[in-house]
Parts: structure tokens; C-alpha cells; sequence
């Protein structure tokens, strides 16, 4: 579901002129509903734009819609929403991956040429992958979270999804407020022999080994890297995360319980039960994950991955709600623990759905313009993100288009 937004005047001039965003309704908008798809907030209405929507007018974008998500941004179908869960363009039967789920679909259906995302252990990259875009977790702490609803202090970050990694690129610049400085072509990219599980779809994986294969008849060279402590990596983020979370919503919690999706609630209770020693423990870990990942980025420039290990799933699944989400992200959070920057971008389509397939990009700290060359190369040379879903659009009111809800 988007919701479109009144008039609003961006600048005349800059590098987004003419372009058209939808922005993530965790991420305020001055003088429009700011929801987060819970009944909790359902009569907030911003005051101020956030930081990352101001930067966006002032480089001519012209802001028309907030778009749907997970409930509180928790959960990686979208389906826990309070305004009912958007669905995927390429089939409406699936979900868009979540929690910026709208923000994916949006941008696949082309009703934005951009939407803005954010994400905690995969926000961004599962709905780019499942949507068939690009999607852009930045290196944590790069781009400006006021006025984002927060998840995680340590773990959020906004990103921009679009079509193309070019439109990502010029996003990203826009959103630091400085441009890319040149750098030479990476040179070597790495792939792990294993990473985290050896039970990946064989469609994505070969997907994934063909973006592997163009880049290097592309010149790249490509290595066999380890990525250490890959297995734990979800987990460590999990039990670092969720007693953040609680402790957000602790009044919520104590007082109504019932008013959170199940979905949700289910979630965010998670961190009742996790301990101060525990949390220590995945500190730790997570300091020596950091370390080892060091130096892997001083053997290679980027590494390869799948997004996600597991064909788009149905919304109506068997799975319950935290064996879903753990499955989906499998492959994502890792990442998230990382202090650098991951990019989804389309590799191809499923043979037995016809779904899209996207692959991860992940260079070093503040090393974005790595991905950006290399995800530029590739696009260069495929046409995968250019494929358009066979969705159609349906619109409540033809006579108030700027205010009424669109379902996918």
C-alpha cells in the first residue's frame, strides 16, 4: 500500500531534478501521517522532515508518497502491517520481503523512480532482492538517521533502492552530502567457499555464480575467501538487537500488548528474555567477526553473496513468523554486523517461479564507491534490472489520486 502526499516544492535544480521518491513510513514527512504501519501511531503526523527527506528536496526530488512496511520496520515479510501487507509486483500471491516491502515494491512497479528504505539485518537488500532492484545498506553511522523511527541504534541505516546501481550511486551521494571521490576499479572480488549455510537454492546459486563468471570475463579476478564466524553472525546481531527493541517498546509492551500485529509482538518479546551476560558474550563476538573481516578486505575489494538463500515466499506460508524471518535473513545479517556497506542488486529470475534473484556486493568501511563500480560493470553487460513485472496497478478513487491508498 503508498500513500500519496499533498504538494510539495523541492529545489528547482540538483542531481535528483525531475525524479520521484517514496519514502518508508518510519522516516518522517513533514505534515503527513507518520505511522509506522501500527495502530499505535495511526493519528502521527510529522512536524518536521527528516533529515534524509530534506536532503533528498534540496537535490530536486519531489517526495509524492510514504510508503507501507512491516510494523515498527520489524519482521522481513511486511506482512505485519496495520494498513494490510503490500504485495510482490512480480506475483501479487508473494511477499516483497520486508520490512521496507513497500518501498521494494514501489519501486519495482515503477509508481517511484526511488524510495528510501532503511535497514536493521537486511530492510533494504531482502525487498531490492525479491523485487528485482537495487538496494543499498550504507556503511553504518554515513547517512543521517533523524527522524527515522528507530530499531537499533547500533544496526539501523538508511539506504536508497532504485532500478539501476547508477540511481543508488548518485542517492548515496546526495544523502552524505559529498560526492564519490574517484577510485580505481576494484580489482579483485571474493567469494567464500561457504557461507553460513550450504543449503542455498541451486537456482540462486548459480545465479549467483553467473554475476561471478561476467565479472570475470569482465578482468576481474576472482578469489576463494573465508568469511570467519559467517554461522553466528545472525544470531549475535539477534541478541544484540532485540533487547534494544523491547526496551523501546516497554511501555507498549506492559500496557497493550494486544494493539501490536502478532506478528510483531512475537518479535519484539524476543528480547525479554536475553541477559546482560549474554549480550556480553555477543559483543565479543561480534568485535572478532569486525576483526577477521578486516582482513579479508585486505585480500579483496568486494565480496560476492547471495541475498537471499531461498526462493520469494508465498503469504500465506506454513513457516511460523520466526523460522520465516531467520530463513529470509539468513544470508543478510551477517552483513549487518559487518561496519561496512552491502548492495543487492537482480542476477537473474528463478527458473521454477519466475521470481527475481539478487546477490549481494560488500566492500569495507565507507568503501561504497567499490560497489558502485562493480555493480555499474555488471549492469553494463545484463539486463536484468531493466525486466518489468506484469503488475497492475489498482487505485481506490480516480477522482483523488494524490490521497488515496494503491494496492499491489
Amino acid at each position: 500500500m503508498i500513500s500519496w502526499v499533498g504538494d510539495r516544492t523541492p529545489a528547482a535544480e540538483g542531481p535528483l531534478a525531475g525524479l520521484t521518491v517514496g519514502i518508508k513510513d518510519n522516516i518522517e514527512v513533514a505534515g503527513v501521517r507518520s505511522t509506522c504501519a501500527s495502530k499505535f501511531l495511526r493519528d502521527n503526523v510529522a512536524a518536521h522532515d527528516a533529515t534524509v527527506v530534506r536532503a533528498l528536496e534540496d537535490a530536486g526530488a519531489r517526495v509524492v508518497a510514504t510508503l507501507n512496511l512491516a510494523e515498527f520496520a520489524v519482521g522481513v515479510t511486511s506482512q505485519n502491517s496495520a494498513a494490510g501487507g503490500p504485495r510482490n509486483p512480480w506475483d501479487l500471491r508473494r511477499v516483497p520481503a520486508g520490512s521496507s516491502g513497500g518501498s521494494g515494491a514501489a519501486v519495482a512497479a515503477g509508481l517511484v523512480d526511488l524510495a528510501l528504505g532503511t535497514d536493521t539485518g537486511g530492510s533494504v537488500r531482502l525487498p531490492a532482492s525479491a523485487c528485482g532492484v537495487c538496494g543499498l545498506r550504507p556503511s553504518p553511522g554515513l547517512v543521517d538517521t533523524v527522524g527515522v523511527y528507530p530499531v537499533s541504534a547500533e544496526f539501523d541505516a538508511v539506504g536508497p533502492i532504485a532500478r539501476d546501481v547508477d540511481l543508488v550511486a548518485r542517492a548515496f551521494d546526495v544523502l552524505t552530502h559529498q560526492p564519490q571521490r574517484p577510485r580505481p576499479r576494484p580489482s579483485a572480488i571474493g567469494v567464500p567457499s561457504r557461507f553460513v549455510t550450504d543449503d542455498v537454492d541451486p537456482a540462486i546459486a548459480a545465479a549467483v555464480s553467473g554475476l561471478v563468471d561476467e565479472l570475470r570475463g569482465q578482468g576481474y579476478e576472482v578469489r576463494e575467501v573465508e568469511i570467519p564466524h559467517a554461522e553466528q553472525a545472525q544470531d549475535h546481531v539477534y541478541t544484540l538487537l532485540y533487547p534494544e527493541l523491547a526496551e523501546i517498546h516497554r511501555d507498549r509492551l506492559r500496557t497493550a500488548p494486544a494493539d501490536f500485529q502478532p506478528a510483531t509482538l512475537e518479535r519484539i518479546r524476543l528480547g525479554l528474555d536475553i541477559g546482560e551476560r549474554a549480550m556480553r558474550a555477543a559483543a565479543q563476538a561480534r568485535d572478532d567477526f569486525r576483526k577477521d573481516l578486516r582482513r579479508v578486505f585486505e585480500e579483496v575489494e568486494v565480496v560476492v553473496t547471495p541475498t537471499m538463500p531461498v526462493d520469494v515466499p508465498f503469504i500465506d506460508g506454513d513457516e511460523s513468523v520466526i523460522a520465516e524471518s531467520r530463513r529470509l535473513g539468513q544470508l543478510s545479517y551477517p552483513w549487518s554486523l559487518h561496519t561496512g556497506p552491502t548492495l543487492s542488486l537482480p542476477v537473474g529470475f528463478h527458473p521454477g517461479s519466475g521470481m527475481p534473484i539478487g546477490a549481494q556486493l560488500t566492500a569495507a568501511h565507507a568503501d561504497e564507491a567499490a560497489l558502485f563500480a562493480v555493480g555499474r560493470d555488471y549492469q553494463r553487460a545484463t539486463d536484468w534490472h531493466r525486466r518489468r513485472p506484469p503488475v497492475r496497478v489498482r487505485q481506490s478513487s480516480s477522482d483523488a489520486p494524490r490521497s488515496s491508498p494503491i494496492s499491489l
